[in-house]
């Protein structure tokens, strides 16, 4: 009744209402709002976005299909009120959820809210866009109820690594504690464990391997470096400017709106997008953690190379990275990791040769265009070696873990139940 009420507030308020710019499709403003909402100081972090993202778009997702009951639900059953409101729905369940996640925004959110409910009243009846409230705050409720024992909170003890030869340790400026232990072991969204992909680990010390990897990262990501173009070097901030969610459900958004997705389809592609980025952040940082890996980050192999019995990887107690080092181990990349599964996402949706571009929400102005999705993983795991912050085969092996958990994501989850028009 209290959603109810600040929906009939809405006639009151109009007028302020209306100065603010609503978009008719619900499912792209309110993915907006969830981006916007992350980049409010202290801005949410990649690694959390992946999380927040995953909640955001199942709830929007499950709201939507519990009305329409045209495909398997990501957690809740399809149980809506007959009459209810697709986009009402959709509007609460996002807000539902954001306003738990960012708390301290909910002055603004609620603003948005009612901005989002006062348009839907001028063509939709009052009773159905209750209805569709009341639905979208149920699935939001269980979603948030659902991941409150996900393994996020509480987190871990601080993680100090290990002094040994090859294996990860706080790194410069920050020497900060490994980040994100616990997505180590958080509770999956589609696949069956966090270890399910995971990968071979990396190459031994003394391998040809590790000794081109060594070389190569040495060379391109030296903050220095003579050998990186001033293009490599922008793309290298560029991808790190913004997080990984940001960047493809824009792409996702961008490619829906040229090929005229309809309602129902922007909500599971958005949400098949951010389920898979979130498994392949939980898979990678599973591998991350693993014991037997724990690998030295670029900017101490380097430096210490002259611990790790191989006389090809010559030492520089100098050398620096382009960037600041992430605090977590090397092993695989997290950004090709979750970059490899949303690519192979909007690969299957849209085909692997859709050229597009994409923007940052960070580097305003800067634009990076593709002729098609495997020149855009590429370059992203470029971008992470020509930082100097990885070695190639920690991206690589991430790119496949992240393509692998979007396999099965796609495989067995978010599935049709009736003939209905994916596109």
């Amino acid at each position: 009744m209290r959603k109810i009420a600040r929906f009939l507030l809405v006639a009151v308020v109009l007028p302020n209402i209306l100065a603010l710019t609503v978009r008719a499709d619900v499912i792209t403003d309110w993915n907006q709002n969830m981006l916007d909402a992350a980049l409010v100081p202290p801005a949410t972090s990649p690694l959390v976005m992946t999380r927040v993202a995953a909640i955001v778009q199942a709830a929007v997702f499950d709201a939507v299909n519990g009305i329409e009951r045209h495909y398997t639900p990501i957690h809740v059953e399809p149980a809506a009120p007959r009459g209810a409101s697709r986009r009402a729905a959709a509007v609460q369940a996002a807000y539902g959820t954001l306003v738990i996640l960012y708390p301290a925004q909910k002055t603004t959110l609620d603003t948005k809210l009612a901005a989002s409910l006062a348009a839907l009243a001028e063509d939709e009846d009052s009773g159905s866009i209750a209805r569709g409230v009341q639905w979208g705050q149920t699935v939001a409720n269980a979603i948030l109820a659902w991941r409150s024992t996900d393994g996020f909170t509480p987190p871990p003890p601080p993680f100090f690594g290990s002094l040994d030869v090859g294996k990860w340790r706080p790194t410069p400026p920050g020497f900060l504690p490994g980040a994100g232990v616990q997505f180590a072991y958080m509770t999956t969204w589609a696949i069956e464990s966090p270890s399910q992909f995971r990968p071979a680990g990396p190459p031994a010390l003394t391998s040809t391997q590790y000794t081109a990897d060594f070389i190569e990262t040495k060379t391109m990501g030296s903050l220095s470096s003579l050998s990186r173009s001033s293009d490599q070097t922008l793309a290298s901030l560029f991808w790190n400017a913004g997080t990984v969610s940001s960047f493809w459900d824009r792409i996702a958004i961008s490619l829906a709106e040229d090929r005229h997705l309809n309602f129902s389809n922007k909500a599971r592609l958005l949400a098949l997008l951010n389920i898979s980025m979130a498994d392949a952040v939980i898979g990678c940082w599973d591998a991350k953690y693993t014991p037997d890996y724990l690998f030295w980050r670029p900017v101490t192999a380097i430096t210490l190379a002259d611990t790790d019995g191989n006389p090809d990887t010559i030492v520089d107690p100098a050398w620096q990275p382009l960037f600041a080092t992430p605090n977590h181990p090397e092993y695989p990349s997290g950004h090709s990791c979750a970059s490899g599964a949303a690519g192979r996402v909007l690969a299957n949706y849209f085909g692997e040769d859709t050229s597009f571009s994409v923007q940052s929400d960070v580097m305003l102005g800067v634009v990076r265009s593709f002729p098609n999705f495997s020149s855009a993983l590429e370059e992203i795991k470029n971008a992470r070696v020509f930082a100097g912050i990885h070695f190639r085969t920690a991206c690589d092996d991430g790119q496949s873990l992240g393509i692998s958990v979007s396999d099965y994501v796609n495989t067995h989850s978010l599935r049709r139940l009736n003939d209905v028009d994916d596109k």
